[in-house]
């Protein structure tokens, strides 16, 4: 099976719109509450599959059980052996019986909600995060946020105009490694900063994403095949049903874009909570499908090259099919460097000074910096990102959580663009403030170098705070002699 990428933009597709607006009709009639402070919050899940419930279900469930004020109140699946399952799950777990569903939006008009979890496949996500907005209710997405820029940049509108909290679930900016990381680069630790490196290795010896089971049950009588592709909303084309595709759809365009959205995402985001850079200026990607040819269409190799208007790089490079030999995750500067080494959890991280004829200064020294890790051993970091979810909705503050749309669309740029230059074979331009994409011209050196030609200062990260340190550079004495000579005369000496 290799379904062709012919996926609609929702954005600009009169279907859609249609839907949309229909939506908002259709909420329109929902049941309205206001949540005060001891009133439960219910919460509902569309598409809880494999991280849906796994993670989100499961996780809810148990913060329930320690005593939080909350219902898992209703599920919304078209695969009726995991509605059956999940439901029979959280009664078991939290003693209550959730209303089912197979449709979304029929969930949303009848029922009394206050949060909606969504786990269900990439193309799916920025319909329906707009549709629980626009309905009135708080969100949390599993990661990717959204499956184009476009409709990235359309879930940060609704957002913001929405008033809601709204959770990524990039479950690692919950760690406080990261805050503590920009503050250190914001005071001028690293000096400038110039690029951030990092990975997502794998390795297995069925392929990435195979080993999510196909099962018999799985057919088209227990599978709404028509309503999960998303033919009505222009999401994807009708096709055949397929259990691979169904079960495994981030190997496939249409659906996922397999380790650029469901690995590299992840370390994207990290690094840019650390760095608190945003959106990316120019994206270049490049790999290919070098060994596992079992019909997918996403590479097991790939790298994305991303450069940002403060003069920083981000590498992001993997493969699927090697492990063993990561590259190192860190973040360099002109005066030195962070090391994090692999993962995401870290009790501790290096800094490496540059050499002291480069800073400056001989104190500099090579030393390990401790983090204010949380207790993993007892609660993940799932655990920890939905308290974050929970906590934010509790006080009512969008801004409160950790991994907001804003930063969510970010990380969405940079993937996605990579992705599609890979598949595409071009470099892309991104215009933050319009949100415009267009193809490299040539403009990103020849502005560097003009920058350079005119002896410009630095730019930085967002919160620079430590002026000119580690950010100019010794102008050797014989530097003087420089320049054009003119009619067969040297340059003025100053």
């Amino acid at each position: 099976m290799n379904p062709q990428s012919s996926r609609r933009d929702f954005i600009k597709t009169t279907g859609t719109a249609a839907a949309l607006a229909a939506g908002a009709q259709l909420y329109a009639t929902a049941p309205a509450r206001a949540a005060g402070a001891n009133d439960k919050l219910r919460i509902a899940f569309i598409g809880p599959g494999g991280r849906g419930f796994g993670a989100h279900v499961k996780t809810l469930a148990q913060i329930k059980n320690e005593g939080a004020h909350i219902e898992l109140c209703a599920v919304a699946e078209v695969y009726s052996e995991q509605l059956d399952k999940v439901a029979d799950f959280i009664q078991k777990e939290n003693g209550n019986a959730p209303a089912k569903y197979v449709d979304y939006r029929e969930m949303l008009a009848k029922e009394d909600i206050d949060a909606v979890c969504i786990g269900t496949p990439d193309h799916w996500h920025a319909l329906q995060i707009i549709d629980c907005l626009k309905a009135g209710k708080h969100v949390y997405c599993e990661k990717p946020m959204t499956k184009t820029v476009e409709e990235s940049l359309q879930v940060v509108d609704a957002w913001r105009s929405s008033g809601k909290v709204m959770q990524v679930g990039v479950q690692s900016t919950s760690l406080p490694v990261w805050n503590q990381v920009r503050a250190l680069l914001q005071e001028g630790k690293l000096g400038k900063v110039l690029q951030f490196q990092t990975e997502y290795f794998r390795n297995s010896n069925m392929g990435q994403w195979r080993y999510y089971k196909l099962e018999k049950q799985m057919t088209p009588k227990t599978v709404d095949w028509k309503r999960w592709l998303g033919v009505e909303e222009g999401l994807a084309e009708e096709m055949p049903f397929d259990r691979a595709v169904y079960a495994q759809w981030r190997r496939f365009w249409p659906f996922g874009s397999g380790m650029f959205t469901d690995l590299f995402v992840h370390r994207t985001t990290s690094m840019l909570k650390a760095t608190g850079l945003r959106f990316p200026a120019r994206v270049v990607g490049a790999g290919g499908i070098y060994l596992e040819y079992d019909g997918r269409d996403v590479p097991d190799v790939a790298t994305v090259v991303a450069d940002y208007r403060e003069g920083v790089q981000g590498l992001i490079n993997a493969t699927m099919c090697n492990q063993e030999s990561r590259i190192t995750q860190c973040i360099r500067g002109h005066h030195g460097s962070f090391v994090f080494g692999n993962g995401e959890q870290f009790d501790s991280f290096q800094f490496i000074p540059e050499r002291p004829q480069v800073t400056g200064d001989s104190s500099l020294k090579e030393e390990q910096i401790l983090v204010d890790t949380p207790p993993l051993n007892k609660v993940s970091t799932t655990y920890l990102h939905f308290k974050n979810w929970l906590d934010a909705m509790q006080a009512n503050d969008p801004q409160a959580c950790n991994n907001t749309p804003e930063l969510g669309a970010a990380a969405i740029a940079a993937v996605i663009l990579g992705a599609r230059s890979y598949r595409e074979d071009r470099v892309f331009y991104f215009d933050a403030e319009t949100g415009n994409i267009s193809d490299g011209n040539g403009d990103w050196a020849k502005n560097w170098e003009a920058h350079s030609q005119a002896r410009k200062p630095a730019q930085h990260i967002p919160g620079w705070k430590a002026g000119d340190k580690g950010s100019t550079l010794v102008e050797p004495e014989y530097m003087k002699l420089a320049g054009p000579w003119i009619n067969g005369q040297p340059p003025q000496q100053g």
